[in-house]
């Protein structure tokens, strides 16, 4: 039932329509929740029904017209509560690590370019999240807000530092395979 908070979140910090909250989740809360328009677009109006969030009145009525959202107290005490709460972490499920599982016993072929482009791929999300953080938490920014979200950010780029080395061992131990080729 995360998605309901992370859109209670988001419109907490800004009422927005489904548009700017989809932009908003490709920006941010995507990062570490991610979300499709349909599914965004779907909890809210499950949210609006449950009397978490209304419509904002339209400045002037007009067909088409996007609609924005706010969270009313009851969306608010949902969301304290659901914070407050506690919640066991979730097993990891990594489709990588289990095909280097399974290329234990079937062979490595195309595993090796595979790690290769993993650590791409991890290499330039640490560089975007770097550029956040220089952008959105220049030193002195440390009002609680700032410092729990910046938290989160430290969250996605130690992940990502951990997978760019994990990444570079596991490549540094398929070069010492026997019968290796480098790709």
């Amino acid at each position: 039932m995360s998605l309901p908070h992370a859109i209670l979140t988001a419109l907490l910090e800004k009422p927005s329509s489904g548009l700017e909250l989809t932009r908003r989740f490709d920006k941010s809360i995507g990062y570490f929740w991610s979300a499709t328009h349909q599914q965004i677009y779907r909890e809210l109006g499950k949210l609006e029904n449950e009397g978490f969030i209304r419509t904002l009145p339209a400045e002037q009525p007009a067909r088409g017209q996007k609609k924005n959202y706010e969270v009313l107290p009851a969306g608010r005490a949902e969301l304290a509560r659901w914070t407050a709460a506690s919640q066991d972490p979730r097993p990891h499920r990594d489709t990588l690590l289990l095909r280097m599982r399974a290329a234990a016993v079937v062979g490595t072929e195309g595993i090796e370019a595979d790690l290769r482009r993993h650590l791409d791929l991890h290499r330039r999300q640490l560089a975007e999240y770097e550029e956040i953080e220089r952008r959105d938490f220049p030193p002195g920014r440390d009002s609680s807000q700032d410092r729990l979200r910046h938290l989160v950010l430290r969250a996605g780029i130690d992940l990502e530092t951990f997978w760019i080395q994990w990444l570079t061992g596991a490549l540094e131990e398929f070069a010492e395979l026997p019968g290796h080729e480098t790709v």
